[in-house]
């Protein structure tokens, strides 16, 4: 039976490895070449790490076969192919990349393979080779705000400090409001799913109004305490303060992790909290919702029971919800935190750099 070469790397080869796969300048090829040779080097077999990386067995044996062969070289370099050499590739490539990531058309937002072949004078394929091989898909957009709040680094140590070192006879609870949401009903039934067949949904809808899901998760078990109301206000955030000390042990401190909202800091809000002295508020920097637990909980109820549902009344979806919640509550999951603040803010300062370092729009 055939074996995969097995892979053992130096120091240095490791290191330049590691450089390669996180390289933002580094061709994508270059890239995947490297991921593969880490995975290999971690005792992976080719089919493991072809369902990691998303490419095909034949690829990842062919170059876990040449670094063991050729080292770092085998990898950095294409060997020689036949054929007629590559000559108009060859000579717009850097063109095509400077001025994909560089420049913009004159009369839209980012190229199309249309608009760059033209500009540069040459065929679409040619185009979409230099952007595949070049990891370059100027059609996409990733989001993101970088937090300008001036006590940014304090607020991350105390939150991610919650989350990693919990302190003793104390319950740490992720909290927020998810507004406005709509209970919609389809104006045709939907067409069920077959083979062959995606299933169907009308593209206009019929609002029947909205509720408000106020929701903390208790990181230690997962628990979920959560309520629908029709307004999101501080009178709606002081009744849910009620609730969650109503529902939690009496003896233990509440350390709460939520946003900046101005419910949350309402004067009312305050002399409540000044009242009840167990309950511990964190605030998390802002623009920094990531930081919050809750909201990957909220991320999951929109797609498994939100997104796609058709309500024909308020009271119908806060049943849906509640339905929901109750049935996580009957088998809890947590999240688990893994970053430590120290990473968090060696990034945070990463993408700093990088927008103060920018020079295009």
């Amino acid at each position: 039976m055939r074996r995969a070469v097995e892979i053992e790397l130096s120091k240095e080869e490791r290191a330049t490895l590691l450089k390669w796969s996180r390289g933002k300048k580094t061709e994508a090829r270059l890239v995947d070449r490297a991921k593969i040779i880490l995975l290999a080097a971690r005792g992976l077999q080719n089919i493991d790490i072809s369902d990691e990386l998303g490419m095909t067995q034949q690829t990842v044996g062919k170059w876990r076969k040449r670094f063991g062969e050729q080292r770092l070289a085998g990898i950095e370099k294409d060997l020689p192919r036949g054929g007629r050499n590559p000559s108009v590739r060859s000579r717009l490539e850097a063109t095509i990349v400077r001025r994909t990531t560089q420049e913009t058309p004159e009369n839209a937002t980012q190229w199309s393979v249309r608009s760059m072949a033209k500009a540069v004078g040459t065929s679409k394929a040619t185009v979409q080779r230099v952007w595949s091989d070049n990891g370059l898909k100027p059609h996409l957009r990733k989001t993101f705000k970088s937090s300008n709040d001036k006590h940014f680094a304090e607020k991350v140590i105390d939150v991610v400090g919650l989350y990693l070192n919990p302190p003793e006879r104390a319950l740490v609870l992720s909290c927020d409001e998810k507004s406005q949401i709509q209970a919609l009903d389809r104006t045709q039934k939907s067409l069920p799913m077959f083979p062959g067949r995606l299933k169907t949904m009308t593209h206009d809808y019929k609002r029947n109004g909205t509720t408000t899901l106020f929701a903390a998760i208790e990181l230690a078990e997962g628990k979920i305490i959560a309520e629908c109301m029709p307004r999101h206000r501080h009178q709606e955030w002081l009744k849910f303060l009620k609730k969650i000390d109503a529902e939690t042990p009496p003896d233990l401190d509440l350390h709460l992790i939520v946003d900046n909202y101005c419910t949350h800091k309402h004067a009312k809000v305050k002399a409540w909290l000044k009242r009840h002295k167990r309950f511990h508020i964190h605030f998390i920097p802002t623009s920094s919702s990531w930081l919050n637990v809750i909201e990957r909980w909220f991320g999951h109820i929109t797609q498994d029971r939100i997104r796609n549902g058709v309500f024909r009344s308020v009271k119908e979806l806060i049943g849906a919800i509640m339905q929901y919640v109750d049935a996580h509550n009957a088998a809890p999951k947590t999240f688990v935190w893994t970053k430590s603040a120290e990473q968090i803010l060696e990034k945070a300062a990463r993408a700093r750099a990088a927008l103060d370092n920018s020079t295009t729009g």
